[in-house]
C-alpha cells in the first residue's frame, strides 16, 4: 500500500528467480542476465555424494545475478573443480566431504599445478569457492589463503613493422568493403529517388540492391530445378551469381569484420571482448547537420567487476585523421545489416554485423559467452577462430587482438585503456620487452640529470684559516663581496637568503662557523623526519646537501668536535633563520 493508502501497482518486467540447485541438491541451474538457463550436473563429478552437495551448494550460491551475470563465469568455475573432483578422488585416503580437507591435501593439489595460466586459474578459481564454506579446519582455511603467484606472461607486443603491416593489411580490406558498400547505397539511393530511367540495367540494379536491403537477398528463382539461382535479368546487371556480385554488395563479409576490428583495435586500444559487445553509437544531439559529428560510444567490460561494467567515450569525426571517422565508416557499412536483424529481432543493439554466405547459420539463436552471436544469415562480433583465420589469410602468425592492445596501450597510447594503473603497469607495461628496452635511455637521462643536480648543489663558498678584517659577517658565512653578488636585488646588493651563502662563491667559510654550520646540518636533518617529504625537499634539500659537502670536505672528527662548541648565540641564529625570520 501506498501512504495514500492506494494499492501499488505490480511489477511490469518479469522477477528473475535466483537460480536453484535441482535433482536432489546436486543439479545447478544459472541464469544468465538474457534469461538464458545453463544446467551442471555435480553427478557427473567423481568423488562421494557428500562432497558433491557441498561442492554444488557452494557453486549454487554464486548463480545470482549479483556474483555471476554470464555463463562464462559459472564454466569458468565448472572446468576446475572437475579437475579437482578427479584428484581428490584418486588420493589413497580419499577427501569424504570439505570439513575432512587438510592442509596437506591442498597444499599437494597446488603443487600439482603447472605454474601457467591455467594452472593459476585451477587455483583461485576452487580456493575461491571453497573459502565460501565455514566447516573447513582453520589450518585448511590458512593453506589455501596463502597467495598464489600470478605466472610470468610469455605474451610480448608487436614490433613497429609488424604492427604496421597488420593495421595496414586491415586498412586495406576495409576500406575496399566501405567504398563497395557505399557506392552501391549511393545507387540504391537514386533507385528509391526514382532519377533512374525504369527498366534500364541501372534501374535493374538499383532493384535488385532494394531487394537485397529489405530481405538480406537478391531476387531468385523459386521454380522447381531452379531453385535459388538469381534471377536471370538481375544476374546479368549484377555480374554473376557468386557472393561478390550479389549479397556482399551491400554487407559486410565475416573476414571483412575482423578487419573492421582490428582497425577499432588499432585506433582505441580496445579488446576483443569490448569490441564484440559495440552497441550502435548514438551522435550527439546538438551537433548540427553542418558541424562535426560527435559519437557517444558506450564501453562494456565484465570484468571490470560489478558496477563498472559500463563507461562512455565521445568520439568526434571532424576530418579524415579524427578518432570519430571510423566510427562513420563503421555505421555506412552496417547500416543494411543492421536495418536486415532489426526486422528479424527488433532491439538488436550491436555494430558489428555481418553477413555468411549459408542460409541460415543457425536454426536457433546462436550464443556466445551468454550473447546472441547470431541470427538467420547474420553474424555479430568476432569470434577468436574468425580472428585466427584471417591472421592466416592475410599472412600472420597469429591472432592480432591480444598481442595488438598489449602493443597500443604500452607503446601507442602508454596510458592505460579500461584497467587501473596498477593492472596496466603490472600486466602490460613492465612485462613488456620494448617498453624495457625503451626505458633504458629514459632512466640514463633521469640518472644523468640528478647528478647534473647533484653537482650544481654542491658546496660552492671558499674556506679560509681564518677570517679576511674586509669581509661582512653573515648568519652562515663571511661575505666577501656583497656588491657582485650572483643574486643581484632590484635596488643592488644581494637578495639571497643566507642559505645560498653556501652556494655563492663569494662566500668565506673559516673555523669560527664549524659549529653554527654542523647545528644547522643536524636542525635540518630533524626537521627531514618532521616534515612531509615533498615540502622538505623544496625549502630544505639543497641547503642540506651543501652541508654534506663541507662535512666530506672537513671530516667526520673537525664536524663532531664542532657539534660540541655550539654556542646559545648559534642556536638562536639558526632558530631566527629556519623560522624565516632572516629572510631577505
Amino acid at each position: 500500500m501506498s501512504r495514500r493508502g492506494r494499492t501499488a501497482p505490480l511489477p511490469t518486467t518479469p522477477v528473475r528467480r535466483p537460480p536453484v540447485a535441482v535433482g536432489d541438491g546436486l543439479v545447478v541451474e544459472h541464469r544468465d542476465r538474457t534469461g538464458a538457463v545453463a544446467v551442471y550436473d555435480f553427478r557427473t563429478l567423481p568423488g562421494s555424494e557428500a562432497l558433491r552437495r557441498s561442492l554444488a551448494r557452494l557453486f549454487a550460491a554464486r548463480c545470482v545475478p549479483s556474483r555471476w551475470t554470464s555463463h562464462h563465469s559459472s564454466r569458468y568455475f565448472w572446468h576446475p573443480l572437475q579437475a579437482f573432483t578427479a584428484y581428490l578422488a584418486v588420493l589413497d585416503t580419499p577427501v569424504g566431504d570439505l570439513d575432512e580437507l587438510t592442509a596437506g591435501v591442498w597444499t599437494q593439489w597446488r603443487l600439482s599445478q603447472p605454474n601457467t595460466r591455467l594452472g593459476y586459474r585451477q587455483i583461485t578459481t576452487v580456493r575461491g569457492l571453497l573459502l565460501d564454506d565455514a566447516r573447513l579446519s582453520a589450518a585448511a582455511r590458512e593453506a589455501l589463503a596463502r597467495r598464489v603467484l600470478f605466472p610470468g606472461t610469455k605474451e610480448v607486443s608487436f614490433q613497429g613493422a609488424e604492427f604496421d603491416a597488420i593495421v595496414m593489411a586491415a586498412r586495406r580490406v576495409f576500406r575496399a568493403a566501405h567504398l563497395r558498400i557505399t557506392d552501391n547505397a549511393r545507387h540504391l539511393a537514386q533507385w528509391r529517388s526514382g532519377v533512374l530511367a525504369r527498366g534500364s540495367e541501372a534501374w535493374l540494379l538499383g532493384e535488385a540492391l532494394d531487394c537485397l536491403a529489405r530481405t538480406g537477398e537478391v531476387p531468385r528463382d523459386t521454380r522447381a530445378g531452379q531453385r535459388g539461382r538469381v534471377l536471370a535479368r538481375y544476374a546479368r546487371v549484377l555480374g554473376g551469381q557468386k557472393p561478390e556480385h550479389t549479397w556482399q554488395r551491400l554487407f559486410l563479409t565475416r573476414m571483412e569484420t575482423v578487419a573492421l576490428g582490428v582497425l577499432l583495435l588499432a585506433e582505441h586500444g580496445w579488446n576483443l571482448s569490448v569490441i564484440n559487445r559495440l552497441r550502435v553509437p548514438r551522435a550527439a544531439p546538438d551537433a548540427g547537420s553542418d558541424g562535426p559529428r560527435i559519437y557517444r560510444v558506450e564501453l562494456e567490460k565484465h570484468k571490470r567487476g560489478a558496477g563498472r561494467y559500463f563507461e562512455t567515450r565521445n568520439l568526434t569525426d571532424d576530418g579524415a585523421a579524427s578518432p570519430g571517422r571510423l566510427i562513420t565508416q563503421a555505421l555506412e557499412t552496417t547500416v543494411f545489416a543492421r536495418a536486415a536483424v532489426h526486422v528479424l529481432s527488433p532491439g538488436t543493439d550491436r555494430l558489428l554485423i555481418w553477413r555468411s554466405g549459408k542460409a541460415p547459420l543457425d536454426d536457433r539463436p546462436q550464443r556466445e559467452a551468454g550473447r546472441r552471436s547470431g541470427i538467420g544469415v547474420f553474424g555479430f562480433g568476432i569470434s577468436g577462430v574468425t580472428a585466427h583465420r584471417w591472421a592466416t589469410q592475410q599472412g600472420f602468425a597469429c591472432s592480432p587482438f591480444r598481442r595488438g592492445r598489449r602493443t597500443v596501450n604500452t607503446l601507442h597510447r602508454r596510458e592505460p585503456g579500461q584497467n587501473s594503473q596498477a593492472t596496466h603497469d603490472r600486466v602490460y607495461a613492465l612485462a613488456d620487452p620494448q617498453v624495457r628496452q625503451a626505458a633504458i635511455p629514459v632512466i640514463a637521462e633521469a640518472a644523468e640529470a640528478v647528478v647534473a643536480t647533484a653537482r650544481a648543489t654542491v658546496f660552492a663558498a671558499e674556506l679560509r684559516t681564518e677570517a679576511d678584517p674586509g669581509d661582512q659577517s653573515t648568519v652562515t658565512a663571511d661575505c666577501h663581496d656583497v656588491a657582485n653578488s650572483p643574486y643581484p636585488g632590484p635596488g643592488g646588493g644581494c637578495s639571497a637568503s643566507f642559505l645560498m651563502c653556501l652556494a655563492c662563491p663569494n662566500a668565506r667559510i673559516h673555523p669560527a662557523h664549524y659549529s653554527r654550520l654542523a647545528h644547522l646540518h643536524h636542525a635540518l636533518g630533524n626537521l627531514r623526519t618532521a616534515l612531509e617529504p615533498g615540502e622538505w625537499q623544496r625549502q630544505w634539500e639543497e641547503g642540506h646537501t651543501r652541508l654534506e659537502h663541507l662535512k666530506g670536505q672537513l671530516g667526520a672528527a673537525v664536524w663532531t668536535r664542532a657539534l660540541t662548541d655550539v654556542s646559545d648565540t648559534d642556536r638562536h641564529l639558526i632558530a631566527l633563520l629556519l623560522n624565516g625570520d632572516l629572510d631577505p
